[in-house]
């Protein structure tokens, strides 16, 4: 969902695959990344649309993703989960982690 939000009004899979491999240094599928968009889009936190069809894509359109409000509130609350466990572990505090 970050990639999709960090993307904005370009963010379709192979985009949306890139920005994932570029910041986590991990090459990913695109079957893995459309059957977890597909997912998201299930659970109401994100929406797709089509665009236009494109010759370079022999006519196919491509789909493009944006976060709900309530992808958005959702990615908020885990934000801060994340932060209050990261607190817990004064262990790796100071460039252990």
């Amino acid at each position: 969902m970050l990639a999709v939000i960090r993307l904005g009004e370009g963010a379709y899979g192979v985009p949306i695959s890139r920005e994932i491999e570029q910041e986590t240094g991990r090459d990913v599928a695109f079957g893995t990344v459309y059957s977890t968009l597909e997912r998201l889009q299930k659970k109401g936190l994100l929406r797709s649309n089509l665009g236009d069809a494109t010759p370079e894509r022999g006519g196919r359109a491509k789909r493009y993703f944006r976060v709900t409000s309530t992808g958005l509130r959702t990615v908020r609350e885990t934000k801060q989960s994340l932060i209050r466990l990261w607190r817990g572990l004064r262990e790796l505090e100071g460039g252990a982690a």
